[in-house]
């Protein structure tokens, strides 16, 4: 287990308390519970003085997210190595840049569960904002400034095809172009209602098990509804339910496809009562294998 606590990569502070939230919520003791030999190794450095240092136009925070997200890479390739399962705590999704980079060497040909309200495949170029953290499915594809596609390794990490995006119901103009152009697999919102949840997590299963030898989780918790997750910063009403979610990391366990995952964008000071970390350890919960018999 490894806490990212990072939050250079929006524009809402406090999600960088994340890991610390869900290390409070107990997620040591849940995956423990289970009979996993689990160690904590901390959280990685967060080189704030470098915020605002050599900015490039409409990526904030570049440098510093860069050298966040390179240390990140470096630790969860030492955790492969070691023949380990990383799981990482965010911190905001930015921080999936070194995740997957991390991640991609291991494997000919890893596949990526998105699990999210957003695509996250924007570039300085089609993004409103300039937040990166709305950027790092379009790095880990190739696509964007090359001190983040680069990290670890030169660009792609991953192919287009080897990609599934679940629970989207925000995207940008830009992002539905690149979802068009490179036809990845996209599950909105209006998918998971008129197919439900177990054929919709079937289907991704199917779709990414034969020709992935690796499938990385990045679960961000605004992907839920707000109701169950109100503790994160770009929330969006109509999102998969606590139990939706729950059912699908349930199914995905009983798959044994994950080799890495990571739970995102938890921020404490918009949350009540810590409920959203609370859901993001009953998920990791259900991801490593709980049962109610």
């Amino acid at each position: 287990m490894l806490g990212v606590p990072l939050d250079l990569g929006q524009s809402r502070r406090g999600v960088d308390m994340g890991p610390s939230a869900i290390r409070y919520a107990g997620a040591m003791e849940r995956i423990q519970a289970l009979g996993y030999d689990i160690e904590d190794r901390g959280d990685i450095s967060i080189k704030k003085e470098d915020v605002g240092k050599e900015d490039v136009e409409n990526l904030i925070n570049l440098h510093a997210v860069t050298k966040a997200n390179t240390e990140l890479a470096a630790m969860t390739t030492a955790i492969f190595k070691e023949g380990r399962f990383p799981l990482v705590l965010g911190g905001d999704h930015s921080m999936a840049i070194g995740s997957i980079a991390g991640a991609a060497p291991h494997f000919q040909n890893l596949g990526v569960i998105w699990y999210d309200a957003h695509g996250d495949l924007n570039t300085a170029e089609t993004s409103p904002s300039g937040n990166i953290h709305g950027m790092p499915l379009a790095v880990s594809l190739g696509l964007g400034h090359p001190l983040l596609t680069e990290i670890n390794g030169k660009a792609p990490k991953l192919k287009p095809e080897n990609v599934v995006i679940i629970g989207a119901r925000e995207l940008d103009g830009g992002e539905k172009k690149f979802i068009r152009d490179l036809g990845i697999n996209v599950y909105t919102m209006h998918e998971v209602d008129r197919l439900g949840m177990p054929e919709v997590i079937e289907q991704t299963i199917d779709y990414l098990k034969d020709k992935c030898d690796g499938v990385h989780l990045s679960l961000d918790l605004d992907g839920l509804d707000p109701q169950d997750a109100p503790g994160v910063g770009t929330p969006v009403i109509g999102g998969l339910s606590y139990r939706e979610s729950h059912l699908a990391m349930e199914i995905i366990a009983e798959s044994d496809i994950i080799t890495s995952a990571e739970f995102v964008e938890v921020n404490p000071i918009l949350d009540e009562k810590n409920k959203t970390a609370e859901t993001a350890v009953a998920l990791m919960g259900s991801l490593f294998g709980e049962k109610l018999k």
